[in-house]
């Protein structure tokens, strides 16, 4: 067996995967919602043997099993200007992420240092645009990611 720590997953369209894969997933799905009472039952009904299910059933997953909440922490260093966290949180719905904590520092000689920890779930775009859209703002001279992970 593979160490689990070097494995690699890619996301493969479901129309590539084998009819053996296929079923594997369907056999799951009616195991999980409790449609049928046993392995034996699920492959029955999906018409697979029970070896391509035990090769198969810790290698496939729908892709809904495994993508859970995300979480971001963004450090950024501000001007301390008059509406300027308003204006950063702005920026940080519009890419439709959730604010989950925010932590201002006072600010020094007209700077603050922001950490925010955001639920990018549902983020439009890719990680790399939120980054540029937060550095566009003009009152932010810094932002950078801090740590990412699943809750």
């Amino acid at each position: 067996m593979k160490d689990v720590a070097n494995q690699r997953y890619y996301l493969v369209r479901e129309d590539v995967l084998t009819d053996a894969m296929q079923k594997t997933l369907q056999a799951k799905q009616l195991l999980q919602t409790g449609a049928v009472a046993s392995i034996w039952d699920a492959v029955k009904e999906v018409d697979l043997s029970r070896s391509a299910f035990y090769k198969y059933r810790d290698a496939v997953f729908p892709f809904h099993s495994i993508v859970q909440e995300r979480i971001l922490t963004v450090s950024l260093q501000i001007q301390d200007r008059k509406g300027t966290l308003a204006k950063l949180l702005e920026t940080i719905t519009d890419a439709h992420c959730n604010v989950l904590t925010i932590h201002q520092t006072i600010p020094i000689q007209g700077r603050a240092n922001v950490t925010l920890s955001l639920d990018v779930t549902s983020m439009h775009g890719d990680l790399e645009d939120l980054l540029q859209a937060l550095k566009r703002l003009d009152f932010v001279e810094a932002a950078e990611v801090i740590s990412s992970g699943a809750l």
